[in-house]
Formats: structure tokens, C-alpha cells, sequence
């Protein structure tokens, strides 16, 4: 059969149809996306039943640091700064000292056990070190794994902004290797100025995106969306032209540009929502042609060792030196320890040896591409149960069925709350006006099956309604409690409570 540009085009459109729909599944059973779109990417391979031949690591690493920093700028974009301000602390030191230690400890145990020698040790260890933006959003981000406090925080904080340490120290050591007489010393200077710039840049940038988004008033809403995916290339290039990191400037500015007022946000959010499931894709995808299955067969050993040890030791370790200075209960230490999902990041980080030719670099690759499949199968697959064991899994009452298409202004303490009425309840079979609302509360939609309205105050409220409140955080629980509370609102309804209509 010859090879044309259709049949090309229908082989990549159905290695996507693939991924999406093996996605569906994954979530039912449990086990993250990145491990599917592997899967299907090892199968679709030079060794796999759709025989695509791919062994071009340079292509690989060009393809995963232009997704990956789509990735992190979306992460960035759906972040709030409120959320991440109590914690900012905890994750710039979880982000630095925690890769330190990490690629230290497992470097240690690769001289020990493995025979590396120490800096081909410590070149594993520091492609490693770092959690994956992408794998953790993608986890963190279902109903599945819902955490209490500011621990989704923390762990998205801290995979978005370690990257830069675990590249500087990949680049480094392979510097060291390849260069008689380099000192790894020489990586502090480069390390201070990258963060710097890199922050510098990707908040200026930040603010660029808001200004022009904002200022231009494009005749095409189509054109905005084109205009951020603009700039978002345009902030990783700039920045790493400049000596900065690409990756944490463009977190940065999808931070800045989420906290801000801009237009056509809530549309802009679901389109880079759509281009970072998308990266994912492309990139696992790409990163699963690149292994071959039979190549990993011979690191099947030390590839167990080093994840577990990774797993168990390394990161925990890691996790509570790093936050000791600060006072947290031991089992949310706990569990940011086990949240330490390793995924694309350590798989791109293990080209670039491949890519500059340093010794046993088809070695670390594999060892790398089977600790990634290890901990996505561990770490992927046992968050939500971990979470639950350990008592901090939040409650699942609110969905975000109705709220999809309002937005508030992030400069107003004003918030949607939306519920689902479980049949126990105490507001079933009250009218809204009897629910006894606090005023601030209002609500603005309500389900009842496939039907949606704006309730009016004799709406009777049934089991399994769905409804949407404007409310504030102060007032959030207390809207929880009288509507699902088994316990009766005490008291008489405030007559001047609005209730979302007369």
C-alpha cells in the first residue's frame, strides 16, 4: 500500500479518537491518562501492531517542550491566587530543596545498588526529581482525587514551578560529563538567573497578554483565542533567549493572566483547557513511539528498584526535610508525599543525554520511561483511595454542571456555589422561600431533571435538584448546611432572604 498524505492523516486522527476514548475508560478504572495515551503511543509503534517508525529523540524533545509549556500555562490560567497564596512559601521550597534532595537520595541509591557511577547517578536522579505538571493536573483535576485545604494547591504549585530546577540540574551534570573540568558548582549562577528572569519575564509577559487582550478590541472573539496561544509561545522563547526558563514564565503568566479581568475569559480558559488536553496527546503519544517495549524488558529490574525506592524513600524523605519548617499535620505531609507523579517531564528531561550523546544515555531513558509508567500505575491509580485513608478527600456534593457558563469577577468576594439535593435532605419538599437563606445568598439557576429555570420563591425543591447560588465564601458553609444538613434550620426564614425570584 502507498504511503499517502490521507492515510496519514487518518492513521494520526485515529491514534487521537483512540487516546480520547481509552480516556473515558481510564477514568472508570481508575488509572490516569498519560499511562493511556503511552499505551496507545507503544502500540502505535516501530514494535506495536501499528508499526509507525519513530526514533528521533530531537523531534520528541522539541514536540514535548512546546506541549509541555501549553500545559503549564493553562494549569497556570485555571490557578487562583488566593488559593495558592497560603502555600506559596511551602511550594517554592518543595520546588527547590525537594528536587535537590530527590535527585540526591535516588542518585545515592543508583551508585549503591544500580553501580552508576556518581555522576551518571546523579544525572538519573535529577531527571527524575521533578513531578509532572501535566500528570498531576490531569489527576488533581477530576471528582475522583478532590482534596481538603490547600493541598490541591501546594501539589499544583509545586509541579508548575519545579521544572526549572530538574532541567538546570540535567543540563548541568551533563555539562560535567561531557566537558572535562566543569564544575557542577557553575550551575548556581546560571540557577539564580534563570529563576530571575524567568519570573521577571513570565509576569511582564503576564501582564502584556492582559493589555493587549484587553486594549485591542479584535472585530473575531475568534482571533483572541489565537492571540494567547501567540503569546504563550512568544513568553517561552523570549525567556529562554533572554537566559530565563520558558517553562516557569509561561506558568507565571497563565497565573497572572487567570487573576486578572480580561475578556472573553471564561471562553479563553475552556480553549487553552482544550489545547492542554490536547498537548497531552501529542506528547505521550510521541514519548510512547519513541520507547521501544522490548528495550525495557532488561531495565525491568532496576527500573522496579529505582521506582520504588523513588516512591517510598526518596520523595517522602525529601517531602518532610523540605517541609519542616513548617507546622503541618503528618498525614497532609503524607500525602504530598505520595503525590509525586512523575510523567512527561522526566521522559523529555531524559532526551536531552540521548540528544547531546552522553554515555549509557539509552540506559537512563528506559530506566526513566519504566519509573514513569511505575508511578503512573501506582501513584495514578491510588490518590483518591490514599486521600480517603488518610482522611483528607473532600466531599463530592458540589458538581459543575450549571456553573460552566457564568464567570465572576475575580476582584469580587462574590462565588458560585452549586449543589446537588440528596434525597435525605431537609430542604426537599420546601418551597425556596422557606429555606431560610442567609442574605448574599441568591439563587441564580436551578435543575430539575433535564429542565433549567430561574427558580421563583414557590419553587418546591426536590431530591436530586441542582442549583446554583451567587454567594460568598463567608457564607458558603452556611448555605451547605441549611439546604443539606440533616439537621433542621432553627429558626424562621428570613422574610428579606432573596431566594432568586418572588
Amino acid at each position: 500500500m502507498i504511503l499517502t498524505l490521507e492515510l496519514i492523516l487518518v492513521g494520526v486522527a485515529l491514534l487521537f479518537l483512540i487516546s480520547i476514548v481509552a480516556n473515558k475508560f481510564s477514568e472508570r478504572l481508575g488509572v490516569p491518562a498519560l499511562l493511556i495515551f503511552i499505551v496507545v503511543g507503544m502500540l502505535a509503534g516501530s514494535e506495536g501492531p501499528g508499526g509507525i517508525p519513530f526514533d528521533d529523540p530531537a523531534i520528541a524533545q522539541i514536540i514535548g517542550i512546546i506541549a509541555l509549556a501549553y500545559i503549564l500555562f493553562s494549569g497556570g490560567l485555571d490557578t487562583r491566587w488566593e488559593q495558592i497564596q497560603p502555600v506559596l512559601w511551602q511550594g517554592v521550597a518543595l520546588s527547590t530543596v525537594g528536587v535537590i534532595l530527590t535527585a540526591a537520595l535516588l542518585g545515592g541509591f543508583a551508585v549503591l545498588v544500580l553501580g552508576f557511577s556518581p555522576l551518571t547517578a546523579l544525572l538519573l536522579g535529577a531527571v527524575v526529581a521533578s513531578t509532572d505538571a501535566a500528570a498531576v493536573f490531569s489527576v488533581l483535576r477530576t471528582a475522583r482525587a478532590r482534596l481538603q485545604g490547600n493541598l490541591r494547591p501546594l501539589l499544583e504549585l509545586e509541579s508548575g514551578s519545579n521544572d526549572p530546577v530538574a532541567v538546570l540540574l540535567t543540563i548541568g551534570i551533563i555539562g560535567v560529563l561531557l566537558i572535562p573540568g566543569t564544575s557542577l558548582f557553575t550551575v548556581v549562577p546560571m540557577f539564580v538567573q534563570q529563576m530571575a528572569v524567568g519570573g521577571l519575564l513570565g509576569y511582564a509577559m503576564g501582564q502584556a497578554v492582559v493589555f493587549l487582550i484587553n486594549r485591542l478590541k479584535l472585530e473575531f472573539e475568534g482571533l483572541y483565542p489565537v492571540l494567547s496561544l501567540t503569546m504563550v509561545l512568544m513568553t517561552y522563547g523570549l525567556t529562554t533567549t533572554l537566559g530565563g526558563n520558558g517553562f516557569l514564565a509561561v506558568y507565571i503568566a497563565g497565573l497572572v493572566m487567570g487573576n486578572s479581568i480580561v475578556v472573553h475569559k471564561k471562553s479563553l480558559i475552556r480553549f487553552h483547557d482544550g489545547i492542554a488536553w490536547l498537548m497531552q496527546i501529542v506528547m505521550f503519544l510521541a514519548l510512547g513511539l519513541l520507547v521501544f517495549p522490548s528495550s525495557l524488558l532488561p531495565v525491568a529490574v532496576p527500573g522496579i528498584l529505582a521506582a520504588l525506592f523513588l516512591l517510598l524513600i526518596a520523595r517522602p524523605i525529601a517531602v518532610m526535610i523540605t517541609l519542616l519548617p513548617w507546622k503541618m499535620p503528618i498525614r497532609e505531609k503524607a500525602l504530598i508525599s505520595w503525590v509525586g507523579l512523575r510523567g512527561a517531564v522526566p521522559i523529555i528531561l531524559a532526551t536531552y543525554p540521548l540528544v547531546a550523546g552522553v554515555p549509557n544515555a539509552e540506559l537512563i531513558f528506559n530506566l526513566v520511561f519504566f519509573i514513569v509508567l511505575v508511578s503512573a500505575l501506582v501513584h495514578g491509580t491510588s490518590i483518591p483511595s490514599v486521600a480517603r485513608w488518610l482522611g483528607l478527600a473532600a466531599p463530592l456534593e458540589e458538581t459543575r454542571k450549571l456553573s460552566r457558563e457564568f464567570d465572576v469577577d475575580p476582584d469580587t468576594p462574590s462565588e458560585l456555589l452549586e449543589l446537588v439535593i440528596p434525597s435525605d435532605a431537609p430542604a426537599v419538599g420546601k418551597q425556596v422561600v422557606e429555606l431560610g437563606l442567609p442574605k448574599g445568598a441568591l439563587i441564580i439557576l436551578m435543575q430539575k431533571r433535564e429542565e433549567r429555570f430561574v427558580p421563583g420563591g414557590s419553587t418546591v425543591i426536590e431530591a436530586e435538584d441542582t442549583l446554583l447560588f451567587l454567594t460568598t465564601g463567608d457564607l458558603a458553609d452556611t448555605v451547605r448546611t441549611r439546604l443539606l444538613s440533616r439537621e433542621e434550620p432553627g429558626g424562621p426564614p428570613d422574610p428579606d432572604a432573596p431566594g432568586g425570584g418572588a
